[in-house]
């Protein structure tokens, strides 16, 4: 069998478990000096894996030229063009790669695919009977995708991303002396967000006591409009949802001295660059594997209760109908963490 030195990954969306693949592709091209891949995603998040040497990135677009069976069947073609000696990393494992991963079989490649853990995060989740411990985390489980095609990876040593300088339009706000505070307050789904008045009251005693510059993370469209009110809110702020391009938003994210963030994107945004998170957890759980990177524990802002976690992505409805887990996290507990991080 003739030596792989090419590896195909596919992983479509989302931006969050985008996100946690850099840190794990950084780890493997890092280890494993004659490998190249090829990374297969929504071209949006293609600024995520700019600047990794030896990362080619080739943007799927499953609304158009790869849409249904035979638009997969011209990805697949596209790939597999003037490429020898390669294998196949499925990090999605959803109908569309498994279809792709399908033709690439029948050509002879190698494939993996990640192993999700359903029946494990079943158990996490149950209403009655419910088993919390630790599952394996995504990196831990994309990770193991690359050594069954015979690349190990230790993720204990990887190089984090490195700071980037602030866009200018940005830079020009800045104010000096100051510690930027990333503040991304929503999430996808309602229970996976902190009540955004509690979230305002924290945030006014984070700029009481500690010499910071919150900077607001958000989507374009309704989350922006909410930010800009915020904006004027709270003195020397900035707002950047939907004012400057992802691009951008990954350079500012990595000058960042704390980012303040749900169970979302951001989180795993600002761990590529190993920027401290505090995260706000409800609805789901870090034991379901999806924290973010290298962070520690001490990050982490939920409290126990006997349903959590009700869900893995924060999609269901809650069962006790008041959110309780996290209408009980205090301002006061967010405080006394972001005073811990800062002072680190």
């Amino acid at each position: 069998m003739k030596q792989i030195g090419h590896i195909i990954v596919l992983r479509f969306s989302a931006m969050g478990d985008v996100a946690t693949v850099v840190p794990v592709v950084k780890a493997l091209l890092q280890q494993h000096p004659s490998l190249r891949i090829t990374l297969v995603s929504n071209g949006f998040f293609a600024p995520l894996f700019a600047g990794i040497e030896r990362c080619d990135f080739f943007a799927v677009a499953t609304k158009s030229q790869h849409k249904g069976v035979g638009g997969l069947f011209k990805l697949f073609q596209q790939l597999k063009k003037d490429k020898q000696h390669f294998a196949v990393a499925d990090l999605h494992n959803v109908l569309r790669t498994k279809l792709v991963k399908f033709f690439f079989t029948l050509s002879g490649a190698r494939v993996a695919s990640i192993d999700k853990g359903r029946a494990d995060k079943k158990k996490l989740t149950a209403h009655n009977n419910k088993v919390l411990r630790q599952l394996p985390t995504s990196h831990a489980r994309y990770a193991k995708v690359f050594a069954a095609l015979g690349f190990p990876v230790n993720l204990k040593d990887h190089i984090k991303l490195a700071a980037n300088p602030l866009p200018e339009r940005v830079a020009s706000s800045v104010a000096p002396g100051k510690m930027l505070v990333g503040v991304a307050p929503f999430a996808q789904h309602a229970p996976k967000m902190y009540p955004l008045e509690k979230m305002k009251t924290f945030l006014q005693q984070l700029q009481a006591t500690q010499p910071v510059q919150l900077l607001f993370f958000g989507a374009p469209g309704n989350e922006a409009a909410t930010l800009q009110q915020w904006q004027q809110e709270f003195a020397g702020s900035i707002n950047i949802a939907g004012a400057i391009s992802f691009a951008e938003e990954l350079q500012v994210i990595s000058n960042l001295k704390m980012m303040i963030s749900m169970d979302s994107a951001n989180m795993h945004l600002a761990s590529m660059y190993n920027v401290p998170v505090l995260s706000i957890w409800g609805a789901t759980h870090p034991f379901a594997g999806f924290y973010g990177f290298n962070q520690p524990d001490e990050n982490i802002a939920q409290v126990s209760l006997y349903c959590r976690p009700c869900s893995v992505f924060g999609n269901k409805p809650c069962h006790r109908g008041d959110h309780a887990c996290m209408h009980l996290i205090s301002t006061e507990m967010l405080l006394q963490k972001a005073a811990a991080i800062l002072q680190r």
